[in-house]
């Protein structure tokens, strides 16, 4: 899947990307025009031959939606997510986010140093602590390099249902010639198959790659 990075800083720098994902996630639609009816049509070939509940697969709907909503409004890049519904009714969510985001000016664009205020402010969070959804680092991805990775658990604000704990994985890597970052961010509210949705993450995560 090929998608547009720009702005581009510099003339050196890319303004397209790749990202690869599994056969089971779609790309959300971010078009206010467009996108309610084709997160419905998605759900709704997710359940072809299921028994599912209702009431869970429009909370799917829902959420899918306000997904879409919140990336629109802050200017993602793109979005893709994942529904699907197991034959004993329960749901497993997922969804992708990315975007293009500066430092403010002024400020390092140094990955070590942009990391650190937000590996202080991962630390003083409670939720997942010890555990995979609790770390802040600087890790190495073929093809990428050095890449900033923050895992966390936070109560994310659904409006209708109320809080939904969810795991999150951000991971943030310098877009080459330029001071901008690409983060692509990760999240599942199944925090009992919190550690096997991180691999899923990571190896979406690890297929970006820059273009022209």
């Amino acid at each position: 899947m090929t998608q547009t990075a720009a702005p581009a800083p510099q003339s050196a720098a890319p303004r397209r990307f790749t990202l690869r994902y599994p056969d089971s996630w779609w790309k959300l639609d971010l078009d206010p025009r467009t996108r309610d009816a084709a997160i419905r049509r998605a759900v709704d070939d997710q359940i072809k031959g299921l028994q599912a509940d209702r009431a869970r697969v429009e909370a799917a709907v829902r959420d899918a939606r306000k997904v879409a909503r919140d990336a629109h409004a802050r200017g993602a890049l793109q979005t893709a997510g994942m529904i699907v519904f197991t034959d004993s009714g329960e749901s497993l969510v997922a969804n992708a986010l990315v975007m293009r985001v500066s430092p403010p000016p002024g400020h390092s664009s140094d990955l070590q140093e942009l990391m650190l205020p937000v590996a202080l402010e991962n630390a003083k969070n409670p939720l997942g602590k010890g555990t995979s959804a609790h770390r802040a680092e600087i890790i190495e991805v073929p093809e990428l390099g050095a890449v900033g990775r923050v895992t966390q658990i936070q109560d994310i604000d659904y409006h209708d249902r109320g809080t939904v704990r969810t795991a999150l994985m951000h991971t943030m890597v310098p877009v080459p010639h330029s001071r901008d970052l690409l983060c692509v961010s990760c999240s599942t509210p199944n925090l009992s198959l919190v550690d096997a949705f991180f691999d899923v993450f990571d190896a979406i995560s690890s297929t970006l790659r820059f273009q022209p």
